[in-house]
């Protein structure tokens, strides 16, 4: 590894171009249309971390602006500057002024903006209408139902998808050949099953499992992560099944404290493990049923040992009944 930092590793491989950007091939071909006409509508991409929103931004500045795209785009994470005097002060004096250059309009990009305060966005949405000469919006949010439907409807929407396991696949060995590193097929399994389709977790892991070795399996990527293996989680289901309490209750402290796997992190694991089990389909929907109701209780704040012994009980209830 040249660099052990993330920001610059990840920096190495964001695409310049619309044809590098993967797993977004519809809303690549309607904004290539929109950066070679140089005529763009307001945008507001929706969607989970990791799947290429801010990176997608990016290079509809570099398509637009060329090599002096700095000098009319304005990044601004919403999450940090929520208030409403960053629209009247940074987005406003940024949206005022006429672009550099020969380009029709600049950019201002406002991520993570569903974290925008209600006045805030009250405020964005008269912005957005009287300076459409001169500037355009780019909003980047993780769930849109948090945007007031005024600016909603300012927008043209793009809704980002969770990379798919061939794209990830794609992303890993395009990594691995450039850094000189080994991925065993397992650990590419692993990789996307801990990355859940964010391309930002991805890079993360894989750096960090490089750091350690140049030769990553699916053990490294499961320590790095703090993940428990699939197949710990499906032996201790198996002695629920088996109406096993002692050794399940065993096996899942053991996983927790040898993984440092908080309640959370157990739970969704449990669940997505529990549709492999050998029982029946009613003993499986009564088992998710059961996770759905602790996962909340440790959300409110209950004692997550104690929640989920109750749980693994719960578990060999459901299968005595069947």
């Amino acid at each position: 590894m040249e660099e052990n930092n993330f920001s610059i590793w990840t920096e190495k491989y964001r695409p310049k171009k619309f044809s590098e950007i993967i797993g977004q091939q519809e809303i690549v071909r309607r904004l290539k249309a929109f950066t070679e006409k140089k005529n763009m509508p307001h945008l507001l991409f929706s969607g989970p971390p990791g799947t290429g929103k801010t990176t997608t931004a990016l290079v509809i500045a570099r398509q637009m602006y060329g090599d002096n795209w700095h000098q009319n785009f304005l990044e601004l994470n919403a999450s940090d500057e929520r208030g409403i005097d960053v629209v009247r002060q940074k987005v406003k004096d940024f949206a005022r002024t006429k672009s550099i250059g020969d380009a029709p309009y600049k950019i201002i990009y406002l991520d993570e903006s569903d974290a925008l305060t209600n006045d805030a966005q009250q405020a964005l949405r008269r912005t957005m209408e009287n300076y459409t000469q001169t500037t355009r919006f780019i909003l980047s949010c993780n769930y849109s139902s948090k945007i007031i439907d005024p600016i909603q409807s300012r927008c043209t929407m793009f809704r980002f998808k969770p990379l798919s396991k061939e794209e990830i696949t794609k992303i890993i060995e395009r990594i691995a050949e450039k850094e000189k590193i080994t991925v065993t097929d397992k650990a590419k399994e692993a990789l996307y099953e801990v990355s859940g389709g964010d391309c930002r977790r991805l890079e993360n892991i894989m750096q960090s499992s490089a750091s350690i070795t140049n030769k990553i399996d699916e053990k490294t990527i499961y320590d790095v992560s703090n993940y428990a293996e699939p197949k710990e989680i499906r032996e201790i289901l198996t002695l629920c099944v088996k109406n096993n309490f002692p050794e399940a209750k065993k096996k899942l402290l053991d996983v927790m404290l040898n993984q440092g796997l908080s309640g959370l992190d157990v739970i969704k694991q449990l669940q997505k493990e529990a549709w492999n089990l050998d029982t029946s389909d009613k003993a499986k929907l009564e088992m998710l049923k059961a996770t759905g109701d602790m996962e909340f209780r440790l959300v409110e704040g209950s004692d997550e040992h104690i929640q989920l012994e109750a749980l693994l009980a719960r578990f060999i209830l459901i299968n005595q009944e069947k």
